[in-house]
């Protein structure tokens, strides 16, 4: 191709303005709001129910940031439409979230350079924002905190709390387990997460395997370990639950939802304890304990490619010792 030849996205884009100026209208099917709509509703086909939502939640913020703007040809698109969006949110919500949003937006946009619908990905060269703050704030509960917890907390929110305290695992992961998944006889619970599609295979501790055999176990092996929670429609309901169990502790002041800019409407205050704080508090009473870094990444979840370069197996026992260095909390 010439030098000076016109590629295929930019005679289209000429054409857009021509076809705009003579018509007094964008051509049919380009503009920003349609291919979003359509990349968020083809995604709730290729992922997870909660993921598909949350990315169509994002799309639908962006294009009510865009507003007018949302109706032009998508190659119309500017990074500092992804900027004001990105800062607009960062005010209501915290910065890791609006950069979570930033990142669902460049992968959109990734799509249509990729369809040629676009030269360039607008949202590439966009910084994140500010994280140290959110940062900072997180950390693990105190063992105090976490008797105070159970102390308030119901049957099966109490027996959550447990199994996020003694295998790490993330609220969504958990709320999602059946009686399939566990295996009393060899006591381990296995399942592949829904985040990073991994297999995981985690010991039973002491208090667990006394939870289940107290349970109630059906004959039908898809039968949830949790009900109540196994039928949230999505993973923000159970964090808002068990954010109310930390108001009943003491350990959070109860949200207002005025709309005096103190309510959801405001940037929320990141409280530095929650559900995913029990993941922590797994992690840090394990390497407190003397666990190998390798061991405590391979039980929660987390890869990390300098320990993979090291360790290739992670023997079942060690990580049942592991597992059995965390203090009970039932007696």
């Amino acid at each position: 191709m010439r030098g000076n030849a016109l590629t295929e996205i930019q005679a289209r884009k000429i054409l857009a303005d021509l076809y705009e100026i003579r018509n007094g209208e964008r051509l049919p099917g380009s503009t920003a709001r349609t291919f979003f709509t359509s990349w968020a509703s083809n995604k709730i086909l290729e992922t997870s129910d909660s993921t598909g939502v949350h990315y169509r939640q994002v799309v639908r913020t962006f294009i009510e940031s865009l507003g007018k703007r949302s109706e032009a040809d998508l190659s119309m698109l500017t990074p500092r439409d992804v900027i004001t969006f990105r800062d607009a949110l960062a005010k209501r919500v915290s910065a890791s979230t609006a950069n979570q949003a930033v990142k669902i937006i460049r992968m959109a946009l990734k799509d249509a350079q990729a369809g040629r619908l676009v030269s360039e990905n607008v949202a590439a060269g966009v910084r994140r924002t500010k994280t140290s703050g959110d940062r900072a704030s997180r950390r693990p509960f105190t063992l105090d905190e976490l008797r105070r917890i159970l102390r308030v907390a119901g049957g099966e929110w109490r027996n959550l709390i447990l199994f996020g305290l003694y295998t790490g695992q993330r609220l969504g992961d958990l709320a999602k387990l059946t009686w399939r998944n566990v295996d009393l006889d060899r006591g381990e619970l296995a399942f592949v997460t829904r985040k990073t599609k991994r297999r995981q295979l985690v010991p039973l501790a002491g208090p667990l395997r006394k939870v289940l055999e107290q349970s109630h176990a059906g004959d039908d092996p898809a039968e949830p370990l949790f009900p109540k929670a196994f039928t949230a429609n999505r993973t923000g309901t159970l964090s808002n639950q068990f954010y109310e169990i930390l108001v009943s502790a003491g350990l959070a002041a109860p949200r207002s939802h005025r709309a005096n800019r103190e309510g959801r409407q405001a940037r929320r205050k990141l409280n530095e304890i929650s559900f995913h704080a029990l993941r922590h508090t797994a992690t840090s009473l394990m390497k407190n304990a003397g666990i190998s870094p390798a061991i405590v990444q391979d039980l929660i979840g987390h890869d990390s490619p300098a320990i993979s370069a090291q360790y290739t197996h992670i023997e079942e026992s060690a990580k049942r010792r592991a597992i059995e260095s965390l203090p009970d909390l039932t007696q």
